[in-house]
């Protein structure tokens, strides 16, 4: 997917509809995550929220993205007090788009759910890097390192 111009879209997110089209002119981190209130997904949120003046010095927009309603997002965000919006995929438009569902094994059961996967999109809407099956410890610091060096 590097290299490839992302298609515009406008889904419902937290602060209204999320519309790629008017985000150009800066680079664009969408993080696509399992589940709000997951342990993982909380420590991911967590990390972004406390770089993110860091990813704004660096002129980069912050946007997660799951499955989970607009209600449990809104909730998400204001209980971890995240400074960015969360996208809700509930038809998974945006999972498909950049390939993120995955048979996933959860105590033993094949599920069906998102691999936890970073995409960093430059001013031109072009996938530049991409993170896929990530380990959050020391994740959002190497997005950061690579936004500051591109």
């Amino acid at each position: 997917m590097p290299g490839k111009k992302v298609a515009d879209f406008a889904v419902p997110a937290t602060g209204g509809t999320f519309k790629l089209s008017e985000r150009r002119g800066r680079p664009v981190i969408l993080y696509f995550y399992p589940k709000d209130n997951t342990p993982g997904c909380t420590m991911e949120g967590a990390q972004f929220r406390d770089l993110y003046k860091k990813f704004e010095k660096a002129g980069a927009l912050v946007v997660g993205v799951s499955r989970d309603s607009l209600k449990s997002h809104e909730n998400f965000k204001a209980k971890m007090k995240f400074p960015f919006e969360l996208i809700s995929d509930e038809d998974e438009k945006l999972c498909k788009q950049f390939g993120v569902i995955k048979m996933k094994n959860m105590y033993g059961k094949k599920v069906r759910g998102i691999e936890r996967s970073t995409f960093v999109l430059d001013k031109s809407r072009v996938v530049r890097r991409e993170w896929r099956g990530v380990k959050v410890p020391g994740h959002v610091q190497e997005v950061l390192d690579f936004v500051k060096s591109a």
